[in-house]
């Protein structure tokens, strides 16, 4: 376990030198789904049996938790809110409304502040959504996937095609924003295939969707059952070239590597966390990264629901804090900034990291002569060969 944040300690003079703090987010895990797909790496828990979701006792510890932490953020204002899982749609509307409501009375939330929340297709969760959004929700992220039964049942998800149609349809029915999560590079998808989801889903004019390559991730079911079938590399590179054709087509912008949205829709809160802001992790698991005057520090919650409550209430729910490396972070800022296809401005840097932009010179030279990058006086942004070799071009601002 880590001891508690010392605030003091935490703004002692350091060799950074930030002028400003950045944008600061709230991100709430809400760790129960009702099955763990066998795909996903996140810190997830299957409902065990009838005993549903120890909704009360969790809003407690959650609580508890911010008030722990709120001297690390005091004064400062939140943009974005992300109730994330987990399927954090299991939770009644009436304990998102109280959990919402407290974080309202414990921190600033800014005009007109997004509040994300994930939900599974599945029918008694749908017919939460409109209670969602009276409870406070801004924006909705539906874990659709797919419109295929076959490939459904291939990710081991636990709704069907009518379930995923019929959330879509109530989703446009209560927001005024929402997204829609979907997955391509699936066991025995072809083109047409995936066509056909393509098709499903633009028949919405969805205001945003991301759409994510499965990957086999370690320690899941899959990295020790790999599935059958899964489509080759250019098969996949072709996949990407119809979903940036067919989205274009429909109006929608590739603003960031996974995410296609319509003008006004871009997610507030993935903006943050990909443009190198703040965001502030609460709940089993949550993740954190906070900036100070002369350093910026990554926290990590107590990972296992049970042991977070009980700790939480004692105010003992960080498990792991560290100051990040002044030569770690323009490989940190750079994972996050050039998955944006309007890149970053060069004084943002500075401002983010409290780094002279001298230390980046050479690698972006670098990748400018390999054409994956472009440049002005003011901003850099990725080329569409930057895009496809994403990960080597952020491996060049890699620590010596």
């Amino acid at each position: 376990m880590a001891n508690a944040p010392d605030v003091l300690d935490l703004m002692r003079p350091g060799s950074l030198q930030l002028p400003a703090l950045p944008p600061l987010s709230l991100y709430v895990h809400l760790p129960w789904c009702l099955k763990k797909c066998p795909y996903c790496d996140f810190n997830s828990h299957a409902v065990q049996g009838g005993a549903g979701v120890p909704e009360q006792a969790y809003v407690d510890a959650l609580m508890a938790d911010l008030q722990q932490a709120l001297p690390l953020v005091w004064g400062r204002q939140v943009h974005s809110i992300f109730l994330g899982g987990g399927t954090p749609s299991l939770f009644s509307p009436d304990a998102i409304h109280g959990l919402l409501s407290q974080i309202r009375a414990l921190l600033p939330l800014a005009p007109m502040c997004e509040i994300t929340l994930e939900a599974n297709p599945g029918t008694f969760e749908r017919e939460r959504f409109a209670a969602f959004a009276q409870a406070g929700v801004t924006r909705l992220s539906i874990g659709v996937q797919s419109f295929n039964d076959a490939h459904l049942k291939a990710l081991g998800r636990v709704h069907d095609r009518a379930q995923a149609l019929a959330a879509v349809e109530e989703a446009a029915h209560s927001f005024d924003t929402f997204n829609l999560d979907i997955m391509y590079a699936l066991p025995g998808q072809d083109m047409a295939d995936l066509r056909q989801d393509l098709d499903q889903a633009l028949q919405f004019a969805p205001p945003h969707i991301s759409i994510y390559h499965l990957t086999i991730e370690p320690n899941t079911y899959f990295a020790k059952y790999p599935p059958k079938a899964l489509p080759d590399e250019d098969s996949a590179y072709g996949m990407l070239d119809l979903i940036t054709e067919r989205t274009a087509a429909a109006g929608m912008e590739r603003y960031e590597v996974s995410a296609y949205a319509r003008p006004g829709h871009a997610c507030v809160h993935n903006q943050n966390y990909w443009g190198f802001g703040d965001y502030l992790g609460i709940g089993a698991g949550a993740h954190g990264k906070l900036s100070f005057p002369h350093r910026i520090v990554r926290q990590v919650k107590v990972r296992e629901p049970q042991r977070y409550m009980e700790l939480a209430l004692r105010g003992e729910a960080l498990a792991q804090q560290h100051e990040v490396a002044r030569e770690d972070l323009p490989f940190e800022f750079m994972l996050n900034a050039l998955r944006l296809r309007n890149g970053f401005a060069l004084a943002d840097f500075g401002d983010r990291t409290g780094l002279p932009i001298t230390v980046i010179q050479r690698p972006l030279e670098e990748a400018e002569r390999r054409g994956w990058i472009a440049r002005d006086f003011a901003r850099v942004w990725p080329t569409e060969q930057g895009f496809d070799f994403l990960s080597d071009l952020q491996a060049l601002f890699l620590p010596d």
